[in-house]
């Protein structure tokens, strides 16, 4: 398989794939729904509520939090995470301009 050549791509439509590869996994969706449901949560938590063993939700939680979508405190031996509102909020707003694009028919092409 090629190597995305990313350079050939605007800004836009590079976060555009970065955000849609995090929400390609039905974990980190579950992931990011625990968050919003609980407004904070500690790994351990996400373990139970998930289902999944805790080296697959840390590497779930390491994705979401290198994307800026989630932030994480250190408290102890536990770490809390929580949705990261900026960055989620630009997340939003990036991909409702994106998915709210109407299409006009010019021809019937297909």
């Amino acid at each position: 398989m090629g190597t995305t050549k990313s350079e050939k791509f605007s800004l836009e439509q590079n976060q555009i794939a970065s955000i849609a590869k995090a929400f390609a996994h039905p974990a980190r969706v579950a992931i990011l729904q625990q968050l919003f449901k609980l407004d904070a949560c500690i790994c351990g938590d996400l373990v139970e509520e998930i289902g999944l063993a805790q080296p697959t939700i840390s590497q779930h939680l390491k994705e979401l939090k290198n994307l800026g979508l989630i932030k994480g405190t250190i408290e102890g031996t536990s770490v809390c995470y929580c949705i990261n509102e900026e960055v989620w909020g630009a997340s939003k707003e990036l991909f409702n301009l994106f998915l709210n694009q109407d299409i006009t028919p010019k021809n019937q092409c297909c």
